[in-house]
């Protein structure tokens, strides 16, 4: 009776000891918008207009009012979201230009290939704009690898650069879809010829103007940054961008709803050119901006459509978030500036695109999971450089010591469970690694300039370059719009802050645990 007893107790003790959470399978979507604020839609204030079902997603969900991206510029938001690594400790993460070649490298592990260890089918579908091919950039007209599909993926269809930089083409797995041999592919930093058009000598014939830089190669009467020549069948209309991811998502998503499966749904909208589908043009008082803000409520909601159809709603986790703050000129005359009205893009915070105050990086960050989720509205900080080691916990995946260095286990707070918290600091940049960051910890935020100059401060204005000290201190409790630098009232607290941001950038990581903790 007495070992009947002791084997009991035994295996109570063993029950008990059963992971808190389980690894678990859902689907998962991670739809990123592109230059979206933190006021752009109306579940995080806007008025001058509605987005129903980005708003839905938040009400059956957690909105996050500190859910932020790791920097202020696209390639570097998208790298670390991928990794788990700070964009800065990279190379080649700034902006990339049209003939990158690729940035992450094969064997680097991903959230893609975590979760395709863990069993789910893999895809990405929309902006990529992190390079392909080997050291010499891509070879448009052959195989464009090494890509997505050697970091985890296993289906790609992307627009490989961004749509304001050159080539117009699609990129399916590892091949220009469409493209005719007889008429190849060519993308160069220099003018291919004399009477090439260019939005500088055939400017009458545009049909958006630029207003700054983007005035290179002429496509569907939009100039854009680079030149090409050729790949015409190739080549698409920017009108039906969104309806084309849509359709390729949903298509990923049929083929694989008997399995788990993640999609990197990565929208265009509503970065420059603003071209959205006829059908939203002046859906808004905003000008095309707001209607590529509408284009994009609209892709939200047809994979959640998508989902209701195929019974998958109640086993999908989807995170929706942007890759940086807003921005209204950023080359192109396309009212933004004019039509803005009373809108704020950035809502309270200062900044926007390309600066590291709040206004860059902190942005629309929901987390949905019907029967799963409780719906409510969480303050924890939480930040896309952390899905990487979150859901690898999510679904039972160990993460490799060397990799996602900066990836921390925010699972129980983007899953709203009670007590959970964020972050208690992060590191945030501008672009690339050109010496501007910020420090966040607790309410407490640093700013630090090594090259003294601070892009964009002001959303509604254009970009510009503003003489700054090369250290401010604000503290966002009291002044969530960093209008006040109290660094002077506060030394020690900015002394304090300098050192750890000046320890996180040259310790090499911020994670130091061997592997995601599997509880």
């Amino acid at each position: 009776m007495k070992l009947f007893t002791h084997f009991l107790c035994s295996l109570l003790l063993l029950v008990l000891a059963v992971p808190l959470h389980s690894a678990e399978k859902p689907n998962i979507i991670v739809i990123m918008a592109d230059d979206l604020g933190y006021g752009d839609v109306s579940c995080y204030g806007a008025e001058a207009l509605e987005t129903p079902n980005i708003d839905a997603l938040a009400s059956r969900g957690l909105r996050f009012t500190q859910g932020y991206c790791s920097a202020s510029t696209c390639t570097p938001t998208r790298y670390s979201f991928l990794t788990g690594t700070y964009a800065f400790r990279g190379e080649r993460t700034g902006i990339a230009p049209p003939n990158a070649p690729a940035i992450i490298q094969p064997g680097t592990a991903t959230v893609a290939s975590q979760l395709r260890q863990a069993g789910y089918k893999t895809a990405v579908v929309g902006k990529w704009h992190l390079g392909l091919g080997g050291a010499a950039g891509p070879d448009w007209n052959h195989e464009l690898k090494p890509g997505p599909l050697e970091i985890g993926f296993d289906t790609c269809f992307l627009l490989p650069t961004t749509n304001d930089r050159v080539p117009q083409v699609y990129v399916k797995d590892h091949r220009v879809l469409n493209l005719d041999p007889q008429d190849p592919l060519w993308v160069g930093d220099k003018k291919p010829a004399p009477d090439h058009p260019t939005g500088i000598t055939h400017r009458d014939t545009l049909k958006m103007d630029w207003s700054h830089g983007h005035n290179a190669t002429i496509h569907n009467g939009i100039s854009r940054i680079g030149f090409y020549t050729g790949g015409h069948a190739a080549r698409f209309r920017d009108e039906d961008l969104a309806d084309k991811w849509v359709e390729q998502s949903v298509s990923f998503i049929e083929s694989n709803q008997d399995n788990p499966f993640f999609l990197f749904f990565a929208s265009h909208d509503i970065h420059v050119p603003r071209m959205p589908h006829e059908r939203f043009q002046g859906a808004t008082q905003l000008g095309f901006r707001g209607d590529a803000i509408m284009q994009l409520d609209w892709c939200v909601g047809e994979l959640v459509k998508c989902l209701e159809r195929l019974g998958l709603t109640e086993n999908t986790l989807i995170v929706f978030c942007s890759d940086n703050g807003p921005v209204l000129d950023d080359g192109y005359q396309d009212g933004a500036i004019e039509k803005i009205g009373n809108h704020r893009a950035a809502g309270k915070l200062s900044g926007g695109k390309y600066s590291v105050y709040e206004g860059g990086t902190r942005t629309p960050f929901i987390t949905c999971w019907p029967g799963r989720i409780k719906p409510g509205v969480s303050d924890e900080v939480v930040c896309t450089i952390d899905m990487a080691t979150s859901l690898s916990r999510l679904t039972g995946q160990p993460v490799p010591n060397d990799d996602c260095l900066d990836s921390l286990d925010v699972l129980d707070a983007l899953l709203g469970v009670e007590g959970a918290q964020g972050r208690d600091h992060l590191v945030q940049q501008n672009n690339g690694n050109n010496g501007t960051y910020a420090i966040r910890a607790g309410d407490w935020k640093l700013h630090r300039y090594d090259q003294r100059s601070a892009r964009n401060v002001v959303v509604e204005q254009e970009l510009s370059n503003t003489d700054v000290p090369q250290f401010q201190l604000f503290h966002l409790g009291k002044d969530p719009a960093e209008n006040y630098d109290v660094a002077d009232q506060n030394p020690e607290i900015a002394e304090r802050l300098k050192k750890q941001l000046a320890s996180i950038i040259e310790a090499g990581r911020t994670r130091t645990v061997s592997q995601a903790k599997l509880r």
